[in-house]
């Protein structure tokens, strides 16, 4: 990066050019109608040499001159930079599982969510990744910024559900005021859109998030009902979105479906979801406590996090 006007930034040879030279022209305050070219001959990484031509007018009179000037640039460390040599780091985020542990697969997904909302976001110095990597029971990762942490937050949540849980440290003192360092631990929830969970004494398919919580749909007969973070903390995940398939439709009649089972292409027969049309030709179905399970219709997890 280079520095110009006061700020650390990307900028093509030609730009940075451009404003060295237009830092170094001085004119004087009765030219009128001024004409600049130049064109630089890159000799390193650090220098070039630029020639410029200059022509306008002077109390009526027309005038041209050139110039030949060597644009250096010298090294310096940007603070970015500096505090990243200097282990600096404001915030901490911890990626944990409610009732089980992450997956690597899973883990590797929402890491990878904060170099997506990165790319996306306007660059800014302090967000770097000071050090991460696996810990007990999950991952984590130190970061320059408090705002970048929870913007992080927020955007898991938003995907995934879940919930996030703030602590502040008090590190020291500047100018009189407290300097903190954040930790923020994200719970992913142990289960996703789409799966099938046992609360209640009832098995449920988890529909969609919202704020405090997910939207579940019954799965044996037209119910929804919300539940909170807390409450399904500690369910227990019967089968998963990944773990179920859609079949064929071979038979059925007013409320039971025959199909052939993926397994041992055997011949099937499971009890319709209660939001059967009667004209569907396929069926999703899940391996619940021993039997094939109709799967009422639910949106893709992908669809759900992306939108």
């Amino acid at each position: 990066m280079y520095l110009e006007s006061g700020r650390w930034g990307h900028l093509s040879d030609d730009k940075l050019h451009e404003y060295r030279v237009n830092d170094a022209l001085r004119i004087h305050e009765k030219a009128e109608a001024i004409e600049i070219a130049f064109v630089a001959e890159i000799l390193d990484d650090r220098a070039a040499r630029a020639s410029i031509q200059v022509r306008g007018f002077l109390d009526d009179f027309e005038f041209s001159d050139e110039h030949q000037l060597l644009i250096q640039t010298s090294n310096m460390v940007c603070l970015t930079c500096t505090r990243r040599a200097g282990n600096y780091f404001e915030a901490i985020v911890q990626l944990r599982s409610s009732g089980r542990k992450l997956s690597e697969d899973e883990l590797n997904v929402v890491r990878a969510s904060l170099d997506e909302m990165m790319a996306e976001m306007e660059p800014d110095p302090m967000f770097f990744i000071t050090k991460e990597g696996t810990v007990v029971g999950g991952w984590d990762v130190t970061m320059g910024s408090k705002a970048l942490a929870r913007s992080w937050g927020r955007h898991m949540v938003n995907r995934w559900g879940g919930h996030i849980k703030e602590t502040n440290t008090i590190v020291g003192q500047k100018d009189g005021n407290d300097v903190t360092r954040l930790t923020l631990l994200y719970r992913k929830p142990g289960y996703d859109v789409g799966d099938v969970i046992r609360f209640r004494e009832a098995h449920w398919l988890v529909q969609s998030w919202q704020k405090d919580g997910p939207l579940l749909l019954a799965l044996d007969h037209n119910e929804k009902t919300g539940a909170s973070w807390r409450d399904l903390e500690k369910t227990v995940v019967a089968c998963r979105w990944v773990e179920q398939t859609e079949v064929d439709i071979l038979n059925r009649d007013t409320s039971v479906a025959e199909f052939m089972d993926p397994n041992d292409f055997r011949m099937r027969s499971v009890r319709l979801p209660h939001d059967d049309n009667g004209k569907q030709s396929r069926l999703r179905v899940g391996w619940v406590i021993d039997e094939w399970v109709a799967i009422p219709q639910v949106r893709n997890p992908d669809e759900v996090s992306g939108s």
